[in-house]
C-alpha cells in the first residue's frame, strides 16, 4: 500500500470510531435485590439486561460496565450505595431505585456530587423530584407517583363509584398515591388506612373495611404486600360486596401468586402489555423467550432506560464529557419506547398516556391482563409548575 492510501485508510478509521470510543461507559443500578421485595428488583434487572443484550452489549456504541447495588429497601443503604458508585466506581449514570424514600436519599449524593452524573429513575416517582427538587441531570423512564392513581381516580369517577375506602403503605409513595387519587376522585371517602411498609397481615384492616361498608376499595400495595393482601381479601369474601380497584398491586409480577383472586379487578398503568407498538412487541416477546414469563411494568421501565441512554450517547458521538449535549439529547427522548412516542415535560417526567386494565380469565384457564382503553391522553404530572428549570 502506498503512502497516500495509508493516510486515507487511517483517516477513514478515525471517522468510523466515536470521539470517545476508547472510554468505557459506567452505569450504576441501585435496586432491591434481597428480602421480600427482591422480586421487584429481579424484574428491573431482567428488563435492563434484556435491553443491553439487544443492543449488542454496548450502549451508545461504547463498552459498557454495570455495577449492581442492593438498597435492601432502606434509604441509608441506598445512600451508601450511591456514594460508592460516585466516589469509587465513578459511574456516568445512576439508575433505579424502586422506592421513593430511597430515591430521595440518593438525590444529593448523585446530583450534588459535582461530577455531572445523571440520575435516571426506572421506577420511583417521588413528588418532590417532579416539583421543587427537579434537577437538570435527573430524568425518569417511569412517572410521577401521583399520575397512575390520578388515572384511577378519574376512572372511578367516570364509572360512577359513589364512595370508596383508601389504603396504602405509610411512606412517600403511599402518601403520593392517595393524594393523586383524591385529586380526581370526587366521591365520598369512607375511611383511609396507612399500612406499615412491608406489612403482610391485613386482618385488622379488612375488619375496618368491612365495618365501613364502602362501595369500593382503592389500594396501593406493591409486590409481596399486594400478594398477601389479595389472598386475604379473597378469603374474607369482601369482594362479593365491594369492588376492588388498585394501582401497582396487580401486574404480571404478582398475578401468578395471586391467581384467580385478581379476576374482575381493575387497575391503571402507563404501559399496555398487549400493545402492538413494535418496540413493545420486541420487548414482550424477548422477555418471554429469555425468562419464560410475562414482564411487569418494573421490567418495562428498566428496559427503556438503556435505549434512552443509547440515543443520547450516540447524539454526542460517544463523548461522555459532553454533559450538555447528552442532557439535550435525553430531553428529546429520541428512541423507540415500549409505551410509544412520548415527550419530556420541563421537569424531565414523561407526558404520556394512562390506561384502564382489567384482569380476566384467559382461554387457557389462567388470569391475564387486558387493556380496556385510555383514561388520560398525554397526561402531565401535577408538580411540573413548581419546577423552575427551563430549557
Amino acid at each position: 500500500m502506498n503512502k497516500r492510501l495509508i493516510v486515507l485508510a487511517c483517516a477513514a478509521a478515525l471517522v468510523a470510531v466515536p470521539a470517545a470510543a476508547a472510554e468505557k461507559l459506567k452505569i450504576g443500578f441501585i435496586t432491591t435485590l434481597s428480602g421480600g421485595a427482591a422480586i421487584l428488583g429481579a424484574h428491573q434487572r431482567n428488563g435492563f439486561e434484556l435491553a443491553l443484550e439487544q443492543l449488542g452489549g454496548k450502549i451508545g456504541g461504547l463498552e459498557t460496565e454495570v455495577f449492581w447495588e442492593d438498597d435492601k429497601r432502606t434509604p441509608d443503604v441506598g445512600k451508601a450505595a450511591a456514594d460508592k458508585l460516585i466516589k469509587k466506581d465513578r459511574v456516568h449514570f445512576v439508575l433505579g431505585p424502586i422506592w421513593s424514600n430511597v430515591l430521595l436519599a440518593i438525590q444529593r449524593p448523585v446530583l450534588r456530587s459535582g461530577t455531572g452524573t445523571f440520575l435516571i429513575s426506572t421506577n420511583a416517582g417521588a413528588s418532590p423530584m417532579a416539583g421543587k427538587r427537579c434537577d437538570e441531570n435527573y430524568f425518569t423512564t417511569s412517572w410521577n407517583n401521583d399520575q397512575t392513581p390520578e388515572a384511577m381516580g378519574q376512572l372511578m369517577q367516570d364509572k360512577g363509584v359513589k364512595n370508596t375506602f383508601l389504603m396504602a403503605p405509610n411512606y412517600q409513595a403511599g402518601k403520593d398515591m392517595l393524594a393523586g387519587f383524591q385529586r380526581y376522585y370526587k366521591g365520598a371517602i369512607e375511611g383511609q388506612i396507612l399500612t406499615k411498609l412491608g406489612q403482610k397481615d391485613f386482618q385488622s384492616e379488612l375488619s375496618q373495611i368491612r365495618a365501613a361498608k364502602p362501595a369500593a376499595l382503592f389500594i396501593f400495595e406493591p409486590g409481596g404486600m399486594g400478594i398477601a393482601f389479595m389472598k386475604q381479601w379473597a378469603a374474607s369474601g369482601l369482594g362479593d360486596q365491594i369492588k376492588l380497584y388498585t394501582v401497582f398491586t396487580i401486574d404480571y409480577l404478582t398475578l401468578g401468586p395471586i391467581g384467580e383472586a385478581a379476576v374482575g379487578t381493575f387497575h391503571t398503568n402507563y404501559w399496555s402489555p398487549d400493545s402492538d407498538i413494535p418496540a413493545n412487541k420486541r420487548f414482550v416477546e424477548g422477555y418471554k423467550a429469555k425468562y419464560g414469563k410475562m414482564p411487569s411494568h418494573f421490567a418495562a421501565q428498566s428496559y427503556d432506560a438503556p435505549f434512552l441512554i443509547d440515543s443520547a450517547i450516540r447524539a454526542v458521538n460517544g463523548d461522555l464529557s459532553n454533559k450538555d449535549g447528552i442532557r439535550d439529547a435525553l430531553r428529546k427522548a429520541d428512541y423507540e419506547s415500549v409505551r410509544g412516542k412520548y415527550t419530556y415535560n420541563v421537569n424531565h417526567h414523561p407526558i404520556q398516556n394512562f390506561y384502564e386494565r382489567e384482569v380476566v380469565m384467559g382461554s387457557d384457564g389462567k388470569p391475564m391482563i387486558v387493556t380496556r382503553g385510555i383514561v388520560f391522553e398525554n397526561h402531565k404530572d401535577a408538580y411540573y409548575k413548581d419546577c423552575k428549570m427551563t430549557w
